[in-house]
């Protein structure tokens, strides 16, 4: 009885500090190579060769799965950058995630984006 207690307790503790998971769908497209060496939102240096990619919203250092709905490809990802409010888009990735969701011959893809980390 004493382990389901304090089991219970454990369990309802870590359940409060995990916000609601993000997720929406949208179109995808990759950053431009031109893009390639320059600063992001976040200050890190954008590389064509990391899983990395661009929001709105989402807090810079989200980890988040994005899923091609045409080929259910995914890829995780993190957001290290900001997408402008007008954009069409729900996310830019960048072209090693591009690829591994098989779009870059299209240029862009229908995805749903989920996070998979909480922001504190």
């Amino acid at each position: 009885m004493k382990y389901l207690i304090i089991s219970t307790i454990a369990f309802l503790a870590f359940s409060f500090t995990i916000q609601t998971v993000y997720s929406e769908q949208g179109k995808a497209c990759y950053y431009s190579n031109k893009f390639n060496g320059k600063k992001t939102s976040s200050g890190e240096v954008f590389s064509q060769d990391n899983l990395t990619a661009a929001h709105k919203t989402l807090k810079l250092g989200t980890l988040v799965k994005v899923t091609n709905l045409a080929n259910d490809s995914t890829v995780v990802v993190k957001i290290n950058d900001r997408l402008s409010k007008s954009s069409g888009h729900v996310i830019d990735v960048s072209l090693k995630a591009a690829n591994k969701l098989n779009f870059v011959r299209n240029g862009f893809a229908k995805v749903k984006v989920e996070s998979i980390t909480t922001s504190n």
